[in-house]
């Protein structure tokens, strides 16, 4: 009836003034049959439908996809510049039969076919579902609807890099005003293009005689270190000097002492302040080169909450498998653990949409090239590849975790893919939103529910997710209980981040150089070896 009517001016009255025409009627359809069709080759001003039967082989026009509040798919289509409104007529439709409402979308997990749309609305911010019969909400109502953590902007992202050019800029600072030069060229030159490694060790880089006991300085009864605003080899300080902020005096190492001795350097928070830290130009040009393009990419998709736990977690676990295995002497800082955490996650991404990839060996040769480098890179002379290996494998590790399951298992298992929803968003159920509703008080509410109904292989999959998690959380306290109280050494390991040529898995070892003419009694001033500050 709507069709006849937008196509007939002399419909009823009682229809609809958008659905009346006002202008000649349109052409007839050609016809190629040499069989005439009064019903459609001629015009009518009868009631008539358009379609004949079912089986008639003329072409009509496919179903168009609408993407305007207001119009569903069936009901509306653009042509020729202008808004048209039609009804297209099923010869089995029964116009009797009482219209059943549009399907919703719903976050609850029912098997529903999600849009792209990440966080699962509809334009303009709107659920999806009958987008026509809700009103556009305000500006206000959407951006909490959205969440400021929904990863729609990379406030994680932004944040940090902020945060981590902030900081540089106060290392050249603070390198100007205690020697005179921003960038650190006396006693050493720093190849980064930045401070030198005793001002990084004062502003809280991970350095092992800050944080606990350290055998080689406590034994020797506080052997004189080098000084933040050293120019000379001369220039040394105390230990308590070095490591600054905060640290009395009394903790530095005297005759007698051994590594049983409390109190001992606590500064436990170097595993974590160093990943605002970088040691050069270069240094943190390639690491924001990195957080820029793939973390931001990452962030989008997991929402701001997921990276900001994978980020800081990769960074902090990198720092401590580097304090219990990498060399005392070295003074680590920079976010590439925490960035290998976020290429742990791109590569699970690929591998579990690869088939869906445009071109997935592509992408998986990029993000195995930045893995070469960064850990090629990590073999040179006082670097430390320890926190690369930490943070990735607390990536793929927490990937196994947050991220959706791999395609082809959801598709065994019957689920779909969801989006992936903020953390602290209102849970939607069809075109309400229930305020204060979380995912987790949802499942606080009914636990036994999650669980329903679910297959043998779902279950399989979600073991291997807790014992992943479980094993990554006890790795944790084992190594934090290795640094602080076994403080066992691995023989080999220091391969993992050197390479044995021209005695480089010697650097930033402790040790005590004997005196010139006897080569025997300790002195104290070559702590590093000939003054050498590379630790």
């Amino acid at each position: 009836m709507a069709a006849n009517d937008h196509y007939n001016p002399h419909a009823s009255p009682y229809s609809s003034p958008y659905n009346r025409r006002e202008d000649a009627p349109l052409p007839p359809i050609p016809s190629t049959s040499p069989y005439p069709r009064p019903h459609i080759d001629t015009p009518s001003t009868t009631n008539v439908s358009p379609v004949t039967s079912p089986f008639d082989d003329r072409e009509y026009p496919a179903y168009p996809q609408s993407s305007q509040q207001g119009l569903t798919a069936d009901s509306a289509y653009y042509g020729a510049g202008e808004r048209r409104h039609s009804r297209m007529s099923d010869p089995f439709t029964d116009h009797n039969a009482i219209q059943l409402q549009s399907q919703t979308l719903k976050l609850d997990g029912s098997p529903t076919r999600y849009n792209a749309d990440p966080e699962g609305s509809g334009l303009h911010g709107q659920p999806r579902g009958d987008a026509g019969a809700q009103r556009q909400p305000s500006r206000r109502a959407r951006k909490k609807r959205k969440g400021w953590l929904s990863g729609r902007v990379t406030w994680v992202v932004y944040i940090l890099s902020t945060v981590q050019v902030g900081v540089f800029i106060a290392e050249l600072v603070k390198q100007g005003i205690l020697t005179g030069s921003p960038i650190a060229t006396k006693p050493s030159f720093n190849p980064m293009i930045g401070p030198s490694t005793p001002l990084l060790i004062n502003m809280g880089a991970r350095f092992v005689p800050c944080m606990r006991n350290t055998p080689m300085i406590t034994d020797s009864g506080g052997a004189l270190l080098p000084c933040p605003n050293a120019t000379t080899s001369s220039s040394l300080c105390s230990l308590s000097n070095l490591c600054g902020n905060g640290m009395p005096a009394s903790l530095d190492p005297q005759p007698g002492w051994d590594l049983s001795h409390k109190p001992e350097p606590n500064q436990w928070w170097r595993f974590i302040v160093p990943i605002f830290l970088h040691a050069g130009l270069i240094h943190i040009g390639f690491n924001l080169l990195l957080q820029l393009t793939l973390g931001r990419d990452m962030e989008k998709e997991i929402g701001s909450i997921r990276f900001f736990l994978v980020y800081f977690a990769s960074g902090i676990f990198g720092f401590v498998l580097g304090g219990n295995y990498a060399a005392e002497g070295i003074a680590s800082t920079g976010a590439s653990g925490a960035l290998f955490g976020i290429l742990a996650l791109c590569l699970l991404d690929l591998l579990y949409s690869w088939g869906e990839r445009k071109s997935p060996v592509k992408d998986l040769l990029f993000i195995l090239l930045d893995i070469a480098i960064a850990f090629v890179l990590g073999l040179l002379p006082g670097l430390d590849n320890f926190s690369h290996i930490g943070g990735f494998l607390m990536g793929l590790v927490l990937g196994l975790c947050i991220l959706h399951s791999p395609n082809a298992l959801r598709e065994r298992i019957g689920q779909d893919d969801p989006p992936y929803a903020a953390v602290d968003a209102a849970r939607q159920d069809g075109p309400e939103v229930v305020k204060g509703d979380t995912a987790l008080a949802a499942f606080a509410k009914a636990p036994v529910g999650f669980f329903k109904g679910r297959k043998p292989l779902w279950w399989a999959w979600w073991l291997i997710r807790a014992g992943a998690l479980v094993g990554v959380l006890v790795g944790f306290i084992a190594l934090l209980n290795n640094f602080y109280v076994y403080r066992s050494r691995c023989g080999w390991c220091k391969y993992l981040s050197c390479l044995p040529v021209n005695g480089w898995c010697e650097i930033g070892d402790l040790k005590l150089q004997p005196e010139a003419g006897t080569g025997t009694t300790p002195n104290r001033r070559d702590l590093f070896g000939a003054g050498d500050f590379m630790f």
